[in-house]
């Protein structure tokens, strides 16, 4: 699953636990997550500062909640930007 956005490449990463951003081939942030049984526990979301502001952060996790719905896992958003960005919002309740 490949997503870009201008010259950021949004990709999902399974094999290491992961969505990254890319700008050409340098990694520019990713969200991490942690597999238990049928959750995904995402501990990680983080953008370089150079790239701050640019929607990136939700865009690295908007591609966790859409690998963790293609298989039917479920989400427990521990970091902090995680938590903000989904919890209390109906569009994320069928992965909480």
């Amino acid at each position: 699953m490949t997503t870009t956005e201008g010259s950021i490449t949004i990709v999902f990463e399974e094999g290491q636990n992961r969505s990254a951003a890319y700008d050409g081939d340098k990694l520019i942030g990713e969200c991490e997550y942690i597999p238990t049984d049928n959750t995904w526990s995402i501990t990680h979301t983080g953008v370089r500062e150079a790239y701050g502001s640019k929607g990136i952060a939700r865009m690295l996790v908007l591609k966790v909640i859409e690998a963790a719905r293609s298989k039917g896992i479920k989400i427990n958003p521990v970091c902090s930007y995680a938590q903000k960005m989904m919890v209390g919002k109906e569009d994320f309740l069928d992965v909480l």
